[in-house]
């Protein structure tokens, strides 16, 4: 680069003229290997001699294009420490430690050329434009190092999610102390949050939003109930519909994905799942009901929200946002599956209940569920799933007039009582098909803007009750997956003044 200026003319310049010079020199799209920069230099830059490859294409000049790096190490790098911490210094100081200390990142021009993949004599130009920026004189009398320093060193930076956390964090104060109906701010801070999840990926390209119903993996959802006493269990069985499904809407209590009086459907993807989940003690029961799903639904995975990705040119002004955005998102992932303790009060569940009522109704595209990853039966393998209200119907069992249910939880014989579990359905004859004695339901012209009861009663069923498939388990024992920690103590004897401050008082007099 700098043979493109005869020794003799750079000898008779000051130093400042020679760097006019030099940023008044221009670099090629072509000579430009990182595609984003390349693409905006040939569509914004100006013809110009290359200083690299002498051809006259579009470019900037090399003041232009160190403006653009000095943006890009402002917010993706960070400079290197040039002296070790105290623990570096520890290991260095220790005669049988091989510890070696280095200084981290690469130097700053191979990071200006690695990060932009431009020629080795533009680096060092454009390090020499910057450094002439950040110069100050009385820092280097002190020995300070300043930025883009011929002897400093960079190093990407850790993507920085502040300001998405402090929303969550006003989000959260907001429900609690302030407005949880009608509020716009909170509904478009959502939408912040949400944007394009259609469009968004985890590690391997693996997509944040799915399918699950008929012609996919997950084509049925297991619910389970615990019992403690016979009666409701019986009842259960009799009907599984009425009973193993979301319950009514007055009975239902808040959730961590539904406000109280707000029914849904939470479920998951395998039997032992749905058992773990619900917490039975040992010596109850415990009834598990299988629902096939009778469409396909579109639900979000919070799996792959936990490990979503972007990926992008550091020269895109947009890339900073968007992976703050991603780290964000997957925090809000831990947030939203972390475990309900009983403790826990219903304010705790208002932030989730929110999203929850965001994505079934707000959000583009609409959402019928989330999947998530269950605490209790371990984060690996089958899934807990909740559908929302409007994708929790489940079809009634249709029976012929006069139908009479009855279920056992056991029966008498010769030996004496044996544990075992039926239904008998009494049906006066002649037996007919059940299901054709139920009409079907045509759900093209029904209005979409009923509500209350009426548009409880007009939801489209989802879920159908496989009866037949219906297991009851009886709790022996619980198994517990522990991490276990000792617990240190100590013992030392506070000063007069430290019990003093323990106690609250002021300093006592001393007697000196």
């Amino acid at each position: 680069m700098s043979s493109s200026h005869p020794q003799a003319a750079r000898s008779a310049m000051t130093d400042a003229e020679a760097l006019e010079a030099i940023a008044a020199q221009a670099l090629c799209h072509k000579c430009v290997g990182e595609p984003y920069l390349a693409a905006e230099m040939k569509a914004q830059g100006r013809v110009r001699r290359c200083c690299s490859c002498h051809k006259r294409r579009h470019g900037y000049t090399l003041g232009a294009l160190a403006e653009r790096i000095d943006d890009v190490f402002r917010v993706h790098f960070r400079r290197t420490s040039d002296e070790p911490d105290d623990w570096q210094r520890m290991a260095m100081a220790d005669k049988e430690s091989t510890y070696d200390w280095e200084r981290a990142g690469e130097p700053v021009v191979w990071a200006i050329a690695n990060a932009a993949d431009i020629p080795y004599e533009a680096a060092h130009d454009i390090q020499r434009i910057l450094a002439d920026k950040y110069a100050d004189i009385e820092l280097a009398k002190s020995g300070v190092e300043t930025r883009f320093h011929r002897e400093s060193y960079y190093e990407e930076s850790a993507t920085d999610d502040l300001g998405w956390q402090e929303g969550w964090g006003r989000f959260e104060q907001t429900l609690r102390t302030r407005a949880r109906f009608f509020s716009t701010s909170l509904s478009d801070y959502l939408r912040a949050v949400f944007r394009d999840l259609d469009r968004m990926t985890g590690v391997g390209g693996r997509p944040l939003l799915i399918e699950i119903g008929p012609g996919t993996p997950v084509k049925a959802l297991y619910r389970a109930r615990v019992f403690q006493s016979d009666p409701p269990l019986v009842e259960a069985l009799a009907r599984p519909d009425l009973h193993l499904g979301p319950p009514p809407a007055h009975l239902a209590a808040a959730g961590r994905m539904n406000a109280r009086g707000i029914a849904v459907f939470y479920g998951a993807t395998a039997a032992r799942v749905a058992i773990a989940e619900v917490r039975p003690p040992v010596g109850s029961q415990v009834a598990v009901a299988r629902f096939r799903l009778l469409r396909r639904l579109r639900v979000l995975d919070l799996t792959a929200l936990g490990r979503v990705s972007e990926a992008g040119s550091l020269f895109d002004p947009g890339l900073a946002d968007r992976l703050a955005r991603a780290k964000f998102l997957r925090s809000l992932s831990g947030r939203m599956t972390r475990p309900v303790m009983p403790d826990d009060e219903a304010l705790d569940y208002l932030p989730t209940q929110a999203v929850a009522d965001f994505l079934a109704g707000e959000n583009t595209p609409r959402l019928d569920g989330i999947l998530f990853p269950s605490v209790q039966a371990g984060t690996r393998g089958p899934k807990n799933v909740v559908l929302f209200h409007h994708a929790a119907e489940v079809e009634e069992l249709q029976f012929p007039p006069g139908t009479q249910v009855e279920a056992r939880t056991g029966d008498v014989y010769e030996e004496g009582w044996v544990q075992e579990y039926s239904v008998i359905e009494r049906t006066p004859p002649p037996w007919p098909d059940r299901r054709a004695s139920r009409p079907k339901r045509d759900w093209s012209n029904i209005p979409t803007n009923l509500g209350g009861a009426m548009a409880l009663e007009l939801r489209e069923p989802t879920l159908r009750v496989d009866a037949d498939a219906t297991k009851v388990h009886r709790i022996q024992a619980v198994r517990f997956s522990t991490e276990k920690f000792d617990v240190r103590r100590w013992r030392w004897e506070l000063t007069a003044q430290e019990q003093a401050l323990f106690d609250g008082e002021d300093e006592p007099d001393l007697p000196f």
